[in-house]
């Protein structure tokens, strides 16, 4: 599991090669990952948008951004976390990820007052039989 904390906010990402959606023979290769985030300062806080760094040996580097993480701007109050799950494919046996997110501090309002980044770590996209 891959962790970093940035700004009082943890994101924790563990990662699953999915054999079932793979085509190895045609180099498409299929992962899921999960990311955990958790807000562990005493204000609100909320995601915005999200920034990709999508890195496949055997292809360019790809850069992803947009709102939210699968459709969701999630809001986390002190204390609170949120888990989602997503995928990305490689046309390669080794890939890497990393990005970072947008968030803002809400008022009780839920008005955005600031906003800051939030380092995702990188974490590594590999398929399993290279491992060996």
């Amino acid at each position: 599991m891959a962790t970093a904390l940035t700004k009082g906010v943890k994101i924790s990402v563990e990662t699953t090669f999915r054999a079932d959606l793979t085509d190895a023979e045609n180099q498409i290769l299929f992962f899921n990952y999960a990311i955990t985030i958790e807000n562990q300062n005493p204000f609100k806080v909320q995601l915005l948008k999200r920034h990709w760094r999508i890195f496949d040996a055997l292809n360019n580097v790809r850069m992803i951004s947009g709102d939210g993480v699968i459709g969701e701007q999630p809001i986390l109050n002190p204390g609170d976390t949120h888990t989602y799950e997503s995928g990305c494919d490689l046309n390669s046996e080794i890939g890497e990820m990393k990005g970072n997110y947008d968030f803002a501090i809400l008022n009780e309002s839920n008005i955005p007052q600031d906003s800051f980044k939030v380092e995702v770590p990188a974490f590594k996209l590999e398929f399993p039989p290279k491992l060996n």
